[in-house]
């Protein structure tokens, strides 16, 4: 069978061929860079006004990290959750998802409570009351309880602590994504997208306090998260994408339109029609409700990655490579001390006048430190699995009698 014929029978059926469905078990590096590179970019960006941040990719196109963390999250989840499910061991499924659950609202709970003690100690050593309207701590301090309960149900959330709450409701609906997309890719993506539509011609979204809604509707968001199954899925069961050079030329163009639409200053095509559209992306894609534009842009960043980024682990033969790896293998602890740094960096950014060596000096020391914290994650899981795995001894410090076997 063509690897045409075998994508357009994934898409449509879910599997590539009929037939025994054969499960990848290879880790793919690329997943871990990328999502380790997120993570970096994401901690810069939550520093607002300092240079760095201009040099970000959401200052060359219509999607950012935070689009690239939900699509890689919805990839990670399928192969997390994924080969369990086609082996039959759904229980088992379930209580690794359940448990993972638990660890993000636990996480979300902890820095919820760690970025409030760092303001209100900023507060108090600085007399500077504007940092609790930076991150939109005021309910806590205006009436502790009631913001404790709105960030124990997920209905109030400060200023970048965002991301986590919406993690936790798109896994909690991982099941049903995963399952729509074992029988069919192509119209769970189409289902998905109608939701998203729906939701925005209603105004659907979730419950922020006094906000309005989630500043990441999830509505609009599972657009992302269910592509990313979808990735997910294709490397699950080895569908292997056509060599469509059109599709690549056309991706390619995409992103470079995208970039000469971002950096250049009114309307460069001079039609008088688009005016309002390059202002609009100029200032920034609705980030909020998903724009298309948005969704285009991360759809063909994945399309050229898979196609032409390097499988297994050639991206992390590199040292930068490895430990952006590292970063990324350790996700959930990296974005947590990452989200606690940033909101400490912006605090001494405002405290130094934003100088251009502080600026520098706190995006250096950040990512370094954040990258380190993966190396030294992995390293401890390394040593602690090979302590855990191996041999106990047995009676008085005699060897275990049990045959080991070694191949011939």
């Amino acid at each position: 069978m063509s690897s045409i014929s075998s994508f357009k029978r994934f898409l449509l059926f879910g599997r590539p061929a009929a037939g025994e469905l054969r499960l990848e078990k290879r880790r793919d590096a690329r997943i871990d860079v990328l999502r380790g590179l997120a993570l970096m970019i994401i901690f810069v960006n939550h520093m607002p006004g300092n240079v760095v941040s201009a040099f970000m990719p959401h200052s060359y196109g219509f999607s950012d990290a935070a689009d690239i963390f939900v699509l890689l999250a919805g990839v990670s989840a399928t192969l997390a959750y994924g080969g369990l499910v086609e082996q039959g061991r759904f229980g088992v499924a379930a209580l690794k998802l359940g448990g993972r659950l638990w660890t993000l609202y636990i996480a979300h709970i902890a820095v919820f409570i760690i970025v409030c003690g760092v303001v209100a100690t900023a507060v108090t050593q600085t007399q500077n009351p504007l940092y609790i309207e930076a991150v939109n701590i005021q309910p806590f301090f205006r009436d502790t309880v009631e913001a404790l309960i709105g960030a124990l149900t997920l209905t109030y959330q400060p200023s970048y602590l965002d991301i986590l709450p919406l993690y936790i409701v798109l896994l909690a609906l991982f099941p049903a994504i995963y399952g729509a997309v074992r029988i069919s890719p192509l119209l769970t993506l189409g289902a998905s997208l109608a939701i998203w539509q729906v939701a925005l011609a209603f105004q659907l979204h979730l419950p922020n306090g006094n906000e309005g809604g989630w500043f990441f509707n999830p509505f609009a968001w599972q657009v992302l998260f269910t592509l990313g199954v979808i990735i997910g899925r294709g490397a699950l069961v080895g569908v292997s994408l056509p060599r469509l050079r059109w599709l690549d030329a056309a991706a390619l163009t995409f992103l470079v339109l995208a970039a000469v639409a971002k950096t250049a200053s009114g309307n460069p095509t001079g039609i008088s029609a688009l005016n309002d559209w390059f202002d609009s992306v100029q200032l920034g894609s609705d980030k909020t409700n998903l724009a298309w534009s948005r969704l285009m842009h991360i759809g063909a960043m994945a399309w050229l990655a898979i196609r032409w980024l390097p499988a297994g682990g050639a991206m992390a033969k590199s040292f930068l490579g490895w430990a952006l790896g590292c970063a990324g293998q350790n996700s959930l602890h990296v974005f947590c001390v990452g989200i606690v740094l940033s909101i400490i960096g912006q605090i001494v950014l405002a405290e130094t006048s934003f100088a251009l060596d502080v600026q520098l000096l706190i995006c250096a020391g950040g990512v370094t430190f954040l990258t380190g914290l993966g190396i030294f994650l992995s390293w401890y899981r390394i040593v602690t699995n090979r302590g855990a795995s191996a041999e106990p001894a047995s009676g008085r410090g005699v060897p275990s009698p049990r045959p080991s076997f070694s191949p011939r």
